[in-house]
C-alpha cells in the first residue's frame, strides 16, 4: 500500500477518535432497538393499512426483511425520469424472495442546470441538507431493515448519503439511473456558448445546440457533479458493481436495478452478511472516495461534499487531506471539462472500473474495505455485462482502448492529480488545473471586484474588462448567499483568455464539475460575508498573485494597510419569489466551506 494513503487515513482516524467512536455506539444503540415489535398494533396498522394481502402476511410475521425506497424521482428533470419506474421493479424482485418494501420517501431535487444565472441557484447547495433531511423523515417510522436509495445528481446523492448515514445501523445500496445517450459532444457545446457570449450565434441557435445536446432522459454526458456522483459511489462501494454509468432503459440496466435488491437483502440483519452502512463508511472507504476523486479529476463540489458526508460517519475531512493525496494520486482519466470525451465513451473505455483496477494494483486503494458486493472493491474493477440476459461481470482488457481518454497507472495523463489547496492571506481555496493549460496555472495581476455574477456579466458586455486581470467575485459563500454555482462567467472569461488576455477568478462561490480552461480559485474560506475575510477587503486594482504549483493565494497589499480598510457591505437586495427568505436560518448556521458548507454539523 502507497505510504501516503496511509498517513493520510491514519491521520483522518487519529483526529477523529472521539467523534468516530461517539458515531459508532449511536449506531449499536439503534441497532437493538427492536423494529416492528417496538411499535404498537395501532402503528403498524397504519403501516400496513394500505399493502396488498400477501405483503401484510409478510410483514406480520416479523422475520422477513422490510425494505424502504427513498427516491429523487421527478418528471421534469431528466436524470430523474428513470428512476419512475425503479420501486415497483424493487418491490416485485424482494417480493420473489419473501421480502417486502415501501416506497417511504420522495426527496427534493433541483438542477443546476435549469438555475444556473438566476437566484434559485441561492438554494442548491442547501437543497442537500433539506434532501438528509427528507430522508430523515421517511426512514423515522422505524420498521425497515434496510434502504435503497435511488438519485443521481449534483446535491442529491450526497444528501441521501448524509440521510442514510443517520440511520447508520440500517445498510443501504443506492441506485443510479444512467446516463442520455451522446448528443452534441461537449466540446462543441462550450463553442457555441462561447460564441453567444461574444454575440456571434443568436439565441434561437444556442438552444438548438441545447436541445442537442440534451435530448432524452438520463443525465447529462459531461463529467460534472451528477455522474462524479455515481464514481463515487462505485469507489466507495455503495453500488452494485459497474451500475455507474450504463443506460437506462436497456436490460442491463434493470438487471443492476433488480440486483440492487437482491444485494441490499444479503445486507439486512435477514441476510448472509448484516453490513450497517455506518459501519462500512469508514475513514478506508472516505479515502478511497477521495483517490478515485482525485484519478479522475471529478466535480469540485466533492471537496464540500466529501467533508460534509465524513461528518455525517463521525469524521473530520480536511482540504490538506485531498491536497496530499492530490500528490501521489495521477490523473488517469480525461472526460469533459477535462477532455473531449464524455461519460459514454469513458464508460466504453473501462471507466469506473478501469481507474479502480489501476489504482487497486498500485496500493493507491484501500483494499480491506466492506462493500455492498462480498467480493469487496475489487469487484469494482470488473465490468458489468448480459450472459444469455443474466447479470455477470468480467475483466478489462490489460490496455487501454483509448489512451485519449483512460490510462495504466505507469503512463497517466499527468502525474499529480490536478487538484490543488491554494493558501495566503486571502484565506483557501481549492484549484483544480486539470483542464487548464500549464501556461495559465499562475497570474499576478490587477483584481477587478464585484458582489454578483450578474455584476461582472454587465461589465464583461460592456467592453470594460480589459489588459490583463484576476476578476473577484465575492459574497457568494454559504452565509451570504448559499454559494450558488457561477457557470456563467466560464465563457466571458474563456473568450477574454483567448483574446491573449491573461485572467483567472478568485470566488467563495462554486463551479463544480464544470470547472474549465480558466484559472479558478473557488470556495474561498475565510468567505466575504464573514467577521475575518479578507475577501471583503479586497479592492480594484489591487494585486493579486495566484500559483498551482507554489500553492499560492495572495493578496499583494501589506497586513498595515489592510487594517485600515473597513469591509465591503453585502448587497441586501433578495429577489422575490424564488423562496430564499425560506432559508435565511440555513445562512445563518452554515458551516464554513472547508467543514462542508453544511447546517448539519456533527460536533
Amino acid at each position: 500500500m502507497h505510504p501516503q494513503l496511509e498517513a493520510v487515513t491514519e491521520q483522518i482516524q487519529q483526529r477523529s477518535l472521539t467523534r468516530r467512536a461517539a458515531y459508532l455506539e449511536k449506531i449499536r444503540q439503534a441497532a437493538e432497538r427492536p423494529r416492528q415489535q417496538g411499535l404498537s398494533c395501532s402503528n403498524l396498522a397504519h403501516v400496513m393499512a394500505a399493502e396488498s394481502e400477501q405483503e401484510r402476511l409478510i410483514m406480520r410475521s416479523g422475520g422477513a426483511s422490510h425494505i424502504a425506497i427513498i427516491s429523487s424521482y421527478n418528471d421534469m428533470l431528466s436524470a430523474h425520469v428513470p428512476l419512475a419506474d425503479y420501486p415497483e421493479i424493487l418491490k416485485k424482485t424482494l417480493l420473489q424472495r419473501g421480502a417486502t418494501a415501501q416506497f417511504a420517501a420522495g426527496v427534493p431535487a433541483m438542477c443546476d442546470g435549469v438555475t444556473q444565472g438566476t437566484a434559485a441557484m441561492q438554494l442548491s447547495l442547501f437543497s442537500r441538507d433539506l434532501i438528509a433531511q427528507a430522508t430523515a423523515i421517511g426512514l423515522s417510522h422505524g420498521v425497515f431493515d434496510g434502504a435503497l436509495y435511488l438519485g443521481v445528481c449534483d446535491k442529491i446523492v450526497p444528501g441521501l448519503l448524509i440521510g442514510a448515514l443517520h440511520f447508520g445501523h440500517l445498510p443501504a445500496v443506492f441506485v443510479p439511473a444512467g446516463p442520455m445517450h451522446s448528443g452534441l459532444s461537449n466540446p462543441e457545446k462550450a463553442a457555441i456558448r462561447e460564441r453567444y457570449a461574444r454575440g456571434e450565434v443568436s439565441r434561437d441557435e444556442l438552444l438548438t445546440a441545447e436541445l442537442a445536446a440534451y435530448h432524452e432522459a438520463g443525465t447529462c454526458t459531461f463529467y460534472g457533479t451528477a455522474n462524479t456522483n455515481q464514481m463515487l459511489m462505485e469507489a466507495m462501494g455503495l453500488h452494485v458493481p459497474g451500475s455507474a454509468f450504463v443506460h437506462p432503459q436497456t436490460l442491463l440496466r434493470t438487471k443492476l436495478t433488480e440486483q440492487a435488491a437482491l444485494t441490499l437483502l444479503e445486507l439486512t440483519k435477514q441476510g448472509e452478511r448484516y453490513l450497517p452502512v455506518g459501519l462500512q463508511i469508514n475513514a478506508k472507504a472516505l479515502v478511497n472516495g477521495m483517490v478515485a476523486l482525485l484519478a479522475t479529476s471529478g466535480s469540485t463540489n466533492h471537496g464540500l461534499h466529501l467533508p460534509a458526508i465524513a461528518r455525517a460517519a463521525g469524521y473530520e475531512l480536511r482540504w490538506e487531506d485531498f491536497a496530499q493525496l492530490a500528490q501521489v494520486v495521477p490523473q488517469l482519466a480525461k472526460v469533459y471539462p477535462n477532455g473531449a470525451a464524455d461519460v459514454n465513451q469513458f464508460h466504453a473505455a473501462g471507466g469506473v472500473a478501469w481507474v479502480l483496477r489501476e489504482l487497486l494494483h498500485e496500493g493507491l486503494l484501500h483494499a480491506d474495505v466492506q462493500t455492498a458486493s462480498a467480493q469487496g472493491i475489487s469487484a469494482y474493477t470488473q465490468e458489468a455485462y448480459l450472459n444469455k440476459e443474466q447479470l455477470a461481470w468480467r475483466d478489462l482488457p490489460d490496455t487501454s482502448p483509448a489512451e485519449n481518454i483512460v490510462r495504466v497507472f505507469t503512463e497517466p495523463f499527468a502525474q499529480h492529480s490536478g487538484w490543488h489547496l491554494l493558501q495566503g492571506n486571502l484565506g483557501r481555496a481549492m484549484v483544480k488545473s486539470s483542464a487548464v493549460k500549464p501556461e495559465f496555472w499562475s497570474i499576478k495581476a490587477p483584481a477587478k471586484v464585484f458582489a454578483s455574477e450578474q455584476a461582472a456579466a454587465e461589465a464583461y458586455q460592456a467592453g470594460t474588462l480589459t489588459g490583463d486581470f484576476v476578476m473577484v467575485v465575492r459574497f457568494q459563500g454559504p452565509r451570504a448567499n448559499g454559494m450558488p454555482e457561477l457557470h456563467s462567467l466560464m465563457p466571458l472569461l474563456a473568450n477574454l483568455q483567448q483574446r491573449g488576455q491573461r485572467v483567472a477568478l478568485v470566488t467563495d462561490g462554486r463551479l463544480s464539475g464544470a470547472s474549465g480552461k480558466v484559472l479558478t480559485a473557488l470556495h474561498v474560506t475565510p468567505e466575504a460575508a464573514t467577521e475575518k475575510s479578507v475577501l471583503s477587503l479586497i479592492q480594484n486594482d489591487d494585486l493579486i498573485h495566484l500559483d498551482v504549483e507554489a500553492n499560492v493565494l495572495q493578496l499583494e497589499v501589506t497586513a498595515e494597510e489592510l487594517a485600515c480598510r473597513q469591509p465591503a457591505k453585502q448587497p441586501t437586495d433578495e429577489p422575490f419569489g424564488y423562496g430564499l427568505e425560506l432559508f435565511k436560518a440555513q445562512r445563518q448556521l452554515a458551516s464554513p466551506a472547508d467543514q462542508g458548507a453544511s447546517l448539519l454539523t456533527e460536533e
